[in-house]
């Protein structure tokens, strides 16, 4: 079931008011969510609910024996088996074919062809996302960090609950379980700030993302036809089609969660305003971000153990995360980028004989940005052949006579993101953010602008684009 379609604007509805109904029976409540959210995950696919079932089982019981362990010992046993059950369902569906065609491929080179390795299965929507969550748990409890639930319904519903259940944002243990487990207080300020976060987030996927991504896809789809001019600029669109694609669902789950009573932290804080890599991190996807820093990047050491140390395990971490993203070298590659580039400025960080200038530092907003389209590149492509091909395209530096396709949908792509950039523009000027967006306006005022959204979506609105990050 998708944010952006009717049977959710039908699913929503009827879950909130029942929820509404049973607001003095905290566990009728929980019960509620947990089936609701299973209904809206087996909208999808309702073979693969076995998986978050099994995923959440085994959790609860890792967590509660790591907790009861008498030695160290135990304790880690019970950790590696949460550890390997999750991260081997996993491999299984997502990483199993990439490695065994990557495998054959490296056999063909040396003359043998083994038979087809490959294996016909589904990747399932949102594993990635909801096996990090789980694995946050016992990891949390085997630091000693966090103490186990006893109620398994609370513990199921944290790992399922729809509004964050497909693509995130990655929720810890800490922060939403305790929430599940306590009695909800209706708040007039949560509820407006949630109807808001939830049209703009409407409205930054079907009306932004949506229309830059039909030229996106047209100009992606045969980079060979295509000069530097187009392909710059559908890169340009894509850096842009993915943030308010993402940052969208973010805004509409966070919103959605607020409406029944819960918060979550925030996903996205306007990633393209950073003068470094660094600071990007800390803007774009940061559940994931402080997800990996401090699940992979400090369990390898940090930055405890030397720069070199150091510069390995960013890169580690940051190749990881490509995989994370999907099972393909060009996400590798975008990972590698990335980790570069970190590695890098903690270079840079860690040399004392070189200081930059409050000027030249302003250079990093461009520099950064810069880095990050040309990552986009692989990211978006089709596979390593077509990214290669862009890249070589794209510093052919080839501005003559561009064909960039059908003008209007590049006018309309151009028209409504700079609506987006315009909004975000305002958020970062006046140092807010979404979240606190609806506190600045009273009620008439918050009509007026949610009535402008709704009509502007249903103009745009045409059909129920998947997200991007349901892939991953």
């Amino acid at each position: 079931m998708l944010f952006n379609s009717f049977e959710f604007l039908i699913f929503f509805p009827i879950v909130f008011t029942v929820y509404c109904l049973l607001n003095k029976d905290l566990k009728k409540q929980n019960i509620l969510l947990l089936l609701s959210s299973y209904i809206f995950y087996a909208w999808w696919d309702w073979r693969f609910l076995s998986l978050i079932i099994v995923s959440s089982f085994i959790d609860f019981t890792a967590g509660s024996k790591i907790f009861n362990s008498k030695t160290r010992k135990q304790r880690k046993n019970w950790l590696l088996v949460s550890l390997i059950a999750n991260l081997g369902l996993l491999s299984v569906f997502k990483y199993y074919n990439f490695f065994a065609e990557s495998f054959a491929d490296l056999a063909n080179v040396f003359g043998w062809q083994p038979d087809d390795l490959t294996l016909n299965i589904i990747l399932p929507v949102g594993i990635s996302f909801y096996t990090f969550q789980t694995l946050s748990y016992t990891i949390d409890i085997y630091r000693k960090q966090f103490q186990p639930t006893n109620d398994i319904i609370s513990f199921f519903t944290y790992i399922a609950f729809f509004p964050q259940l497909v693509a995130g944002p990655i929720e810890r243990a800490s922060n939403l379980l305790p929430q599940i487990e306590k009695k909800r207080i209706f708040k007039k300020e949560w509820f407006n700030e949630g109807i808001i976060q939830i049209l703009v987030g409407l409205f930054r996927k079907i009306v932004i993302a949506d229309t830059i991504g039909a030229y996106v896809d047209t100009i992606y789809g045969g980079i060979e036809i295509y000069n530097s001019t187009t392909i710059i600029l559908a890169t340009f669109l894509y850096a842009f089609q993915i943030y308010y694609d993402f940052a969208g669902y973010s805004d509409i789950a966070i919103g959605t969660a607020k409406l029944i009573g819960f918060k979550f932290n925030q996903n996205f804080n306007l990633p393209y305003f950073s003068k470094s890599l660094t600071e990007f991190w800390r803007k774009w996807h940061m559940s994931l971000s402080y997800w990996l820093r401090d699940y992979l990047y400090i369990s390898l050491g940090g930055n405890r153990k030397g720069i070199k140390i150091t510069y390995r395990n960013l890169m580690l971490t940051m190749l990881l995360g490509g995989l994370w993203h999907g099972s393909s070298w060009n996400f590798i590659i975008w990972g590698g980028i990335h980790g570069v580039v970190l590695s890098f400025e903690k270079y840079l960080e860690s040399n004392q004989k070189l200081k930059i200038s409050n000027k030249l530092k302003l250079l990093g907003y461009p520099i950064t940005f810069s880095i990050v389209l040309l990552s986009w590149v692989f990211f978006r492509s089709q596979d390593l052949n077509s990214a290669l091909l862009a890249i070589k395209k794209i510093f052919q530096f080839n501005f003559s006579s561009p064909f960039i396709g059908d003008i209007n949908v590049v006018v309309n792509s151009i028209i409504v993101l700079s609506i987006g950039i315009l909004f975000d523009l305002y958020l970062f000027n006046k140092q807010i953010d979404l979240e606190n967006f609806a506190t600045k306006f009273n009620i008439l005022k918050i009509a007026v602008i949610s009535s402008i959204i709704i009509l502007l979506i249903n103009l745009f609105y045409s059909s129920s684009n998947n997200f991007i990050y349901f892939q991953f």
